[in-house]
């Protein structure tokens, strides 16, 4: 069957809904033609000049992102900004852009719920469910509390996270010995929703992009804390993603190559 942009469209739209997405967020369609024929998909977190170049040189003409290109709209689309570069690359060379961020991190099977059992933690629930009742049926939302049967060492927590997430490093706060029993885990930046992780009784919260100021504060409460960095939280699940992606295409009768970006890499360099 052809596999046209429309059909990915409407494959993205029933996993993660576009009305699950955080108000300040823009999901969809970012640069395309709905009409337009698919060839091969390249899966990025991010698209970049270098994922873009990658997708020509490999002969993709859809990039499916986790982080939108567009989160508000240009003045203008010229070669002086970045953002116009990259629209008129993508324009140049036939390639459509689909960003599914926030909708796919709170979607039942999304981001969120493969980063926490990729941890090895099934019983669990959302910390903010979606504010749209007409979506995910009360399994959709921000955030996942996870509850133990049996306390874990915040020491053998951390290296859990390292481990899993493939991460050269990570940032923690909390005594090596402290026994947790209730985390939070938030994919990306969970900053926003510490207040009501710690209403909801977690022992730890692992997230990403975390700054001193909360960061001290938690340690002041006797919250623990693990950071391991916005990309480390958000790859890996994307990648797994990409799996169930290619299923729902399987079963729609598509069998178009899915290729996992080589150029998607972590901006941070550590030393």
């Amino acid at each position: 069957m052809v596999l046209k942009v429309e059909n990915i469209e409407d494959i993205m739209e029933k996993f993660a809904p576009s009305m699950l997405k955080e108000d300040y967020d823009n999901v969809g369609l970012m640069v395309g033609d709905s009409e337009s024929e698919v060839t091969k998909i390249l899966i990025a977190l991010d698209c970049t000049l270098d994922v873009i170049s990658e997708a020509v040189d490999r002969g993709c003409n859809f990039i499916l992102t986790h982080h939108p290109l567009l989160f508000l709209k240009p003045k203008t689309i010229t070669v002086n900004t970045l953002v116009g570069k990259k629209i008129i690359e993508l324009i140049v060379n036939g390639i459509n852009v689909y960003s599914s961020h926030t909708n796919l991190d709170s979607a039942m099977g999304g981001l969120n719920d493969i980063v926490t059992e990729i941890l090895g933690f099934n019983n669990y629930k959302i910390i903010e469910p979606s504010a749209n009742t007409d979506c995910g049926e009360g399994n959709s939302g921000i955030g996942r509390l996870v509850s133990l049967d049996e306390p874990i060492k915040l020491m053998e927590l951390c290296e859990k996270v390292k481990k899993t997430l493939d991460t050269e490093y990570i940032k923690y706060v909390g005594d090596n010995n402290k026994l947790i029993k209730t985390i939070a885990i938030i994919n990306g930046s969970g900053e926003d929703f510490f207040d009501t992780c710690v209403k909801l009784g977690a022992d730890c919260i692992i997230t990403g992009d975390t700054r001193y100021h909360h960061v001290s504060d938690l340690k002041e409460e006797n919250i623990a804390l693990i950071d391991a960095g916005h990309f480390a939280t958000e790859w890996i699940p994307f990648k797994i993603f990409a799996e169930k992606f290619k299923s729902r295409l399987l079963e729609n009768g598509y069998n178009n190559e899915i290729i996992i970006s080589k150029h998607t890499q972590d901006p941070y360099k550590v030393m």
